[in-house]
């Protein structure tokens, strides 16, 4: 081979293992790897799409299609647990220097100068009670002080069942409290509570005082906290400590009821005005509340709703600012969602009758017959009960279902 031959053979290949060189560089691949056949791609999980019939999953090509498993829709939902761990809340000083504020009673100073705060820590939880399938959760509005009106429902309607019956689920009891008002008690009754609480475990508390005005709050906390631990409860019962509830007719109530429908039945107050006299507990200032009436709303005594619509109740009472009046607030929520309340003759937050002398409020024949009844202290209310659940003789059932 001539010289120049050799020359040229050379550089060819210098040529040649320069490229390859090269090559194994930009491609990151050991000399081994080049010379071997190139993997599969990688691929990507594909995208989630609307579904439109042109993609399919190589994975599920072959399967038959009533072997294939729908995906579970993955709902929208907010916090998974309670969100709220610090007491950030400050006076709002833009109130402070109005004429109009300075005009108003002292509690309504308070009550506007804090409304912003919305939200506070939980500082006695229990989301397991919505474990399972619950079917009716009864929750109660109480305070620190009032063991024994906790007591007494606990040993009658707050009883706990586990079934009942026609294939529908539990029914599970809780108590929402907040702290005690007076600033030298709250250590002494805290301890108490806590205590309580290890022996029931069916106390929600959250660190606001417990008061009138704060009774709003006890709302919208205990729609919050079940719009994230109750997803799949189908309907609940909220009422006061003093009140008189017969759970087998609310059941029966419910057994031709689903929990998808807009449900809010109770004692509905209709037109009602806004309390203009100052010596009235539900006495409202007009700069608080200038129209001439409320809307539709069920006395906060005892009312029925379904598990759907608390959870939307929930975002729509969030649009508005604090109401002092619990019950008044809420039906200004369901007016945001456009629902409309439902009056039913078996809930009676006035008493059977509204004369508190008349012999009908002490008649257990009649509390046989009621879904709810208001108002009975702890002696009262286990008396009655005892009534009601003994041999009793009526000379006829009333026909309020």
């Amino acid at each position: 081979m001539s010289l120049w031959k050799k020359t040229v053979y050379k550089s060819l290949c210098l040529s040649l293992a320069l490229l390859v060189a090269v090559t194994v560089f930009q491609r990151s691949l050991t000399p081994n790897q080049f010379l071997q056949a190139p993997p599969p791609p990688t691929l990507e999980p594909p995208k989630a799409q609307k579904p439109s019939g042109h993609l399919v999953n190589p994975n599920s090509f072959w399967k038959n299609p009533k072997d294939a498993v729908a995906p579970t829709p993955m709902a929208s939902r907010g916090p998974q647990t309670w969100d709220i761990n610090i007491t950030n809340c400050s006076v709002n000083v833009n109130l402070t220097h109005q004429p109009w504020f300075q005009g108003l009673e002292p509690h309504f100073r308070q009550f506007l100068s804090y409304r912003h705060c919305r939200y506070f820590p939980m500082l006695l939880n229990h989301p397991e009670k919505c474990h399972g399938d619950v079917y009716l959760l009864v929750v109660v509005k109480s305070v620190i002080t009032q063991h024994d009106r906790r007591e007494a429902i606990r040993q009658t309607w707050g009883r706990e069942q586990e079934t009942v019956g026609r294939g529908r689920g539990a029914v599970r009891t809780l108590f929402l409290l907040g702290t005690a008002s007076k600033q030298e008690e709250r250590a002494h009754y805290q301890q108490l509570l806590a205590y309580e609480d290890r022996l029931y475990g069916d106390i929600l508390q959250w660190d606001f005082l417990d008061s009138f005005f704060n009774l709003t709050l006890k709302e919208i906390h205990f729609l919050k906290w079940f719009d994230i631990y109750c997803p799949k409860v189908h309907f609940i019962f909220k009422g006061d400590d003093d009140v008189f509830v017969n759970p087998p007719n609310l059941l029966e109530f419910l057994a031709d009821r689903q929990p998808q429908e807009d449900l809010f039945v109770g004692d509905v107050l209709q037109h009602a005005r806004p309390i203009r006299k100052k010596d009235n507990k539900y006495y409202i200032p007009g700069v608080l509340y200038s129209k001439a009436s409320y809307p539709p709303y069920a006395g906060g005594g005892g009312f029925l709703m379904a598990g759907s619509l608390a959870r939307r109740l929930h975002h729509a009472c969030d649009t508005l600012e604090l109401y002092p009046i619990d019950d008044v607030f809420l039906g200004m929520c369901l007016e945001v969602l456009g629902v409309q309340p439902t009056a039913h003759e078996g809930f009676k937050t006035f008493g059977i009758s509204r004369n508190r002398n008349s012999r009908m409020n002490k008649e257990p024949c009649f509390f046989r017959s009621m879904l709810v009844v208001h108002k009975l202290l702890p002696a009262e209310l286990l008396a009655m009960w005892g009534l009601v659940h003994g041999n009793l003789t009526c000379s006829r059932k009333l026909q309020v279902l």
